[in-house]
């Protein structure tokens, strides 16, 4: 069974060609990181023009590295949300006119519910009940996942998602756009080890918060003017890492989980995979670093638990628009 899966909700545009929801064919991934590094940061009319752009030729891109095409496609996946409703306009509507037109069925698929089950390309299945950390630029939360795609959120951050505390962080220290890669960079060419900054526990819930940290690294610039960059990049990433394993950890001995997944941009951090493999007591499963970014492979994966769900073609022209659609998606799964 193949299917043909399209993720378009920020700034990656990203289409593939996956195999009884396991096995990668293809997977094209283009990003705009250039384009909005210009800016500090992505500005959703220019991510949702640089989709148009390019979506047309990365399918057929995916679809001739996975040497078969459209006819042979058994279902069309595209990410319905959350995201920035632009952007994922672009991937949506285009997936869903292919399925239209080529009169196959189509699978709406929640961009969480994606990034989690990107641990199911991976060579060993994780192991359920299992607690999920998925943590991106515009995502933090905590999840419970109970079997396939039955899903219960637990918490989340209260203010900004770590990724974007990354990148305003970077910012302030003058690393660069997207802030996690470069704040990373900046941490381990730290010579001195002994700044602290602040943790926001928010003891008694499963909830972060990072806002805090954010403004005591802003102050801690004003007032220390010739501090090390690389000494602030260090104990901030210090800081959010820490928060984000201890209660992860905290949440898996409370519910008993077998296993403990994290997905999402932030997942790529050398820092955070580190820790939590040595500190979280149950199997850790993390994806490879090109599946913790957005891309259209864990879509697909996440499509392929819902294929009893597929929308026949003749529908489609009835599908709710993509934010409502994906806010139902959304509500149904993590509530």
């Amino acid at each position: 069974m193949l299917i043909l899966a399209f993720e378009s909700s920020c700034d990656e545009t990203s289409v593939s060609v996956v195999k009884d929801g396991r096995i990668i064919l293809s997977n094209i991934i283009q990003s705009q990181v250039n384009v909005h590094n210009i800016t500090g940061g992505i500005v959703p009319e220019v991510a949702a023009r640089e989709h148009l752009k390019c979506i047309e030729q990365l399918t057929k891109d995916a679809l001739s590295e996975a040497k078969t095409n459209l006819d042979n496609i058994d279902y069309i996946a595209a990410t319905a949300g959350p995201g920035l409703p632009g952007a994922l306009m672009i991937g949506f509507s285009y997936a869903r006119s292919i399925a239209y037109a080529k009169n196959k069925p189509f699978i709406p698929v929640d961009h969480i519910e994606g990034h989690i089950l990107a641990n199911w390309l991976e060579k060993n299945d994780p192991i359920l009940p299992a607690v999920a950390l998925v943590v991106s630029g515009g995502h933090t939360e905590l999840i419970f996942v109970m079997k396939g795609s039955d899903f219960r959120r637990i918490g989340g951050t209260r203010d900004d998602a770590a990724g974007e505390a990354f990148d305003k962080v970077s910012r302030m220290l003058d690393a660069g756009y997207p802030g996690g890669p470069e704040i990373s960079r900046l941490a381990d060419r730290a010579t001195e080890k002994n700044l602290i900054l602040p943790r926001a526990w928010l003891r008694g819930t499963n909830d972060f918060s990072f806002s805090g940290l954010k403004t005591a690294v802003l102050n801690l610039l004003k007032k220390e003017q010739n501090i090390s960059k690389e000494e602030v990049a260090w104990a901030f990433q210090e800081s959010v890492v820490d928060v984000l394993v201890s209660k992860t950890s905290k949440l898996a001995t409370e519910l008993n989980a077998k296993s403990v997944l994290i997905a999402g941009g932030v997942a790529a951090n050398k820092r955070l995979r580190e820790k939590a493999f040595n500190e979280i007591k149950v199997p850790v499963f993390i994806p490879s670093p090109i599946l913790c970014t957005d891309n259209a492979a864990m879509i697909a994966a996440a499509a392929f638990n819902h294929i009893d769900e597929s929308i026949p073609a003749h529908s489609i022209v009835e599908i709710f628009s993509t934010t409502n659609r994906g806010k139902l998606l959304i509500d149904k799964k993590r509530n």
